[in-house]
């Protein structure tokens, strides 16, 4: 008796091996389906999912809990019993709560996640495609990461709004004044989101709401106009920091040749062509017509970014170099656009002698670099790095120093300086917080960027975004507008589009790219909207705020404005149609390794691609 029972102690192990082979052998040849049985644990180092201290009997497996979930793990070479093939993965499987009324799609939205990459649930307990409700209701899920933030503004907004009732009942009633602007922002906020459903750029939206405010009388700030002043040029001041931090001076030494073309040649006869046409079409002085030119020549960060930032989840371009190539040209393009119309409208607006609006210029590029240097280096040691709330801090020194540069300078009379002075800042600033950055581990690295100024710039553009497209749609009354103005208006916008995207183009040889990729890279200029919108109201502003008022100075600086606008119009939206639709015909796919570069703000340049001369 005792011998049967040693011989079956001896026999037992081996035959539950066998069993937990076979076993194995089963999960492996099955296809896991979400209604398939399976059981519960971890392997135990013979390659078996069976839990330890599990005994099965026969051909009876274990009793397996309602459904389980597939996970592969990793198991360390020193980790399970010597057995090589248990070093690659196991396969662990934990019990999930589950409806058993509605097994397998239930079991299909656990194992694959929300299907919407959202966070966002959706009726019936059913995840991503697999709901198919209202069409607006699938894309409101699809699109909640960013659609989220123009409903999280919206809170904001009426959580302030039910502050002030509260506080200041006699400002937040709807027929006020300054509710009046502030529902003019909401409902560029709102009419930005619903173009989005059509798939057109979101500032079209605020920028047709201003128009339609202004038309239907709701316009009228009378009182208000400074804090009208105000918010435009803060708009104009969040763009040109954002351009000074976007300014990459590695990605301007490697590809500086080419940058230089892209950046003057095209800009230059853009601005010629409009100038020349304005004086012939519409009698406009030539350095009136200079200045319509320099605000129409600027190509928006807004568009462009948006659109790189989706060529890049599509893997499109990122093996020539094209991202740094865009993304450097687009942020110096704005910055020389914006530095010249300040020193044209300085040279415009100055009642001094001859002699000292021939010097308006040198001596405004002089202030601003001097104050753009001793501000940016200030920042960046002030705060200290390692300081608690460091980035906070020199966030809002920033902001501050860029509206001290702005302000200031037309205070003093040389606008000029408040442009550069304000990319000064940021670029000098950012050369020394990229200084600290490189010093940081990853993790560290990650964290800085998070909540880094960039970023935060980029949430104060959220707020005036609306502020700035709404605020130059309200200047389009259409009881004053003239028929001719918008006819040759159009026909300056389409002529100088046409003479930059053939001198862009020839800007392009001389780097190792394909005709198709140089194709790209001059519709990448094509899009105004950003600028245009900062830009256009300046000289109207200027020439409201003068102590005596010049009629003729209103009807241009109104030109400037009312073109402006035709320009958003119509080059925003088929300049993001146009690099979407063309980029999967134009552009190659390019390896994992090389998307290195993450662009986070609006006028962002990446630092880790390869040249454009280049390739790989």
């Amino acid at each position: 008796m005792s011998a049967d029972l040693a011989k079956r102690g001896r026999q037992q192990p081996n035959q539950r091996q066998l069993q937990q082979q076979q076993q194995q052998q089963q999960f492996n040849s099955r296809a896991l389906a979400p209604g398939d049985r399976m059981t519960q644990g971890a392997g135990n180092g013979n390659g078996s999912s069976v839990p330890q201290g599990t005994q099965s009997h026969g051909d009876n497996l274990p009793t397996p809990p309602l459904h389980t979930k597939l996970d592969i793990q990793r198991i360390p070479e020193d980790a399970g019993g010597g057995d090589a093939t248990q070093n690659a993965a196991t396969i662990i499987l934990t019990p999930t709560s589950l409806n058993l009324t509605n097994t397998t799609q239930n079991v299909a939205a656990n194992n694959a996640g929300s299907g919407n990459g959202s966070g966002l649930p959706t009726p019936g307990g059913v995840h991503g495609d697999e709901y198919k409700g209202p069409q607006w209701w699938r894309y409101l899920v699809r699109h909640w990461v960013n659609t989220s933030e123009h409903v999280a503004l919206l809170a904001i907004f009426l959580g302030l709004w039910a502050m002030a009732w509260v506080l200041l009942p006699d400002f937040s009633e709807p027929q006020t004044v300054i509710m009046r602007i502030a529902f003019l922002f909401v409902g560029a906020q709102i009419s930005g989101i619903l173009v989005t459903f059509i798939h057109l750029p979101d500032m079209l939206g605020m920028l047709f709401f201003g128009v339609l405010y202004t038309n239907l009388g709701f316009a009228n700030f009378q009182g208000y106009q400074r804090f009208e002043l105000f918010l435009r040029e803060m708009a104009l001041i969040n763009i040109m920091l954002l351009a000074g931090l976007g300014l990459d001076g590695d990605a301007f030494k490697r590809l500086w040749f080419m940058i230089l073309r892209l950046t003057l040649l095209p800009t230059i006869v853009e601005v010629a062509v409009i100038a020349g046409l304005a004086y012939l079409t519409l009698s406009m002085p030539w350095l009136w017509g200079i200045a319509l030119g320099l605000v129409i020549t600027a190509v928006s960060p807004n568009v462009v970014v948006t659109v790189m930032l989706k060529l890049k989840e599509d893997r499109l371009g990122l093996n020539s170099g094209i991202h740094t190539l865009i993304y450097a040209m687009t942020t110096c393009n704005d910055v020389v656009a914006i530095f010249m119309f300040g020193v044209i409208i300085s040279v415009i607006f100055s009642t001094t002698s001859l002699t000292q609006q021939v010097l308006q210029g040198p001596i405004g590029i002089g202030i601003g670099l001097v104050f753009g240097y001793l501000y940016g280096t200030m920042l960046q040691y002030l705060p200290s790095r390692n300081a608690t709330y460091a980035n906070g801090l020199r966030f809002v020194l920033t902001i501050l120093g860029g509206t001290i540069a702005v302000m200031g300078s037309r205070v003093i009379g040389y606008t000029s300086a408040g442009a550069l002075g304000c990319v000064t800042t940021a670029f000098i600033a950012r050369i020394g917080w990229r200084r600290e950055e490189s010093k940081l581990t990853p993790q560290q690295l990650q964290a800085q960027q998070i909540a880094s100024v960039p970023k935060r710039l980029d949430l104060l553009w959220k707020f005036l975004k609306p502020v700035s497209f709404a605020l130059i749609g309200k200047e389009i009354n259409f009881n004053v507008l003239e028929g001719h103005v918008i006819g040759y208006g159009a026909l300056l916008v389409l002529v100088g589009s046409l003479f930059r995207l053939a001198f862009a183009y020839l800007s392009t040889y001389g780097g190792n790219l394909s005709r198709k990729e140089r194709a790209y890279i001059t519709i990448s200029g094509f899009p105004k909207a950003t600028v245009q919108a900062a830009l256009g109201p300046v000289a109207l502003d200027l020439a409201r705020a003068a102590t005596t008022a010049n009629n003729d100075q209103l009807a241009l600086a109104s030109n400037v404005l009312i073109i402006s606008v035709l320009a958003i119009i119509f080059t925003a939206p088929l300049g993001a149609i146009l690099m979407l639709r063309l980029a999967p015909h134009w552009l190659k796919h390019g390896d994992a390794v090389e998307a290195v570069d993450s662009p986070t703000t609006p006028t962002p340049t990446a630092t880790g691609q390869v040249s454009a001369f280049k390739r790989t």
